[in-house]
């Protein structure tokens, strides 16, 4: 049974400057459109099962209008939700408002996830991003217990003490969950030809957050949250669970079938979703185990690992070699990337895979 579903809303009334994911500019004569074929897909490919997880993201839910909200969530109302459900929305701070905060409320969301990105102005006009109105988070809270700040850090020109003064304010700010993530810098953007910056200093900046963050359970390499508040949905993926997605350019993971929809407006509001499918293997699946599952602090559960493959991960050869070298642990049936290595992460993955 599948118990999470991702919906994607592509609209944003502003482009930032690092953004890569699939996007468009807000326009009223494409979201009705969008939104009913987002409506048929939901209606020929979900398969009824009760969700405990539904995460709308984006581009910018939030810049819906109420009467879009509305419609939006009238669809969404097709989906099964157990008693238990997280129910995220993500949420710029220029959309904030009373009427919209009371809006998700009564639609049943009780996760929001605010982009912030960084309190810092120079950072903010880099990225291309409003100034933050702490109010806006203060007003949220009003409403939701379970609140997500995203942070981004690693920008060209931010010091140490730039990045403390985020930390800082964001720990004011006291919310359940923290999202903090190093600048990519992706080809098909506005800033793709920066230099990134420097690694030590990346690492630098790693190891403060760590630090800074230590009351937080640090859960995934770039996810921190107080006890009992941990992403439900992200774990959906980081455990290398089945889930569905909806929407323009959106993958999703059902029947050892991970798929991934059109990214053109043009196609996917003629119900033409355009699925691009890869069929996987056993070997397959296993690898996105390793690939996923070792985002995870905790790691891999080495039980439920030799239960869904009948097979013992610590006969594999690579993995014996990384714990002889110390750079992956035992701890509770789990098997971990070592502390010390955490920020590798992607060099030890690259020696598995």
């Amino acid at each position: 049974m599948i118990k999470s579903c991702y919906i994607h809303i592509p609209f944003c009334k502003k482009i930032c400057s690092y953004c890569d994911f699939c996007k468009i500019y807000y326009n009223e004569l494409f979201i009705n459109k969008y939104l009913d074929s987002l409506e048929n897909e939901i209606n020929t490919f979900y398969k009824g099962d009760t969700l405990d997880t539904i995460y709308i993201g984006g581009g910018t839910p939030s810049s819906l209008s109420i009467n879009e909200l509305n419609r939006l969530f009238d669809i969404l109302n097709k989906l099964n939700r157990s008693n238990s459900i997280e129910f995220t929305i993500e949420c710029n701070i220029e959309d904030i408002s009373k009427d919209k905060l009371q809006l998700f409320k009564s639609n049943g969301i009780n996760r929001l996830s605010i982009g912030v990105e960084s309190f810092n102005e120079d950072n903010l006009k880099f990225m291309e991003r409003p100034s933050i109105d702490i109010n806006k988070i203060n007003l949220a809270k009003k409403y939701f217990n379970n609140i997500n700040i995203d942070l981004i850090y690693a920008l060209p020109n931010e010091t140490l003490d730039i990045l403390n003064n985020d930390l800082d304010k964001v720990l004011s700010l006291d919310v359940k969950h923290i999202s903090i993530y190093s600048l990519i810098v992706e080809p098909n953007t506005k800033i793709k030809d920066i230099k990134p910056i420097n690694e030590d200093i990346d690492y630098e900046m790693y190891k403060l957050i760590c630090n800074r963050l230590k009351d937080f359970n640090h859960y995934e390499i770039s996810n921190f949250a107080k006890e009992g508040y941990e992403s439900k949905h992200n774990l959906t993926y980081w455990n290398n669970e089945e889930y569905y997605g909806f929407g323009l350019g959106v993958s999703g993971y059902i029947n050892n079938i991970r798929y991934t929809n059109t990214k053109s407006i043009n196609h996917y509001i003629k119900n033409n979703y355009n699925r691009d499918e890869e069929v996987l293997l056993k070997e397959d699946k296993e690898k996105y185990e390793l690939i996923l599952g070792f985002r995870k602090l905790k790691g891999i559960n080495l039980i439920v690992y030799k239960n869904k493959y009948n097979k013992d991960l610590l006969d594999n050869q690579k993995i014996n070699k990384l714990l002889n070298e110390n750079k992956l642990v035992i701890r509770d049936n789990h098997i971990c990337i070592c502390e010390d290595y955490i920020y590798l992460q992607n060099s030890l993955l690259i020696e598995l895979i």
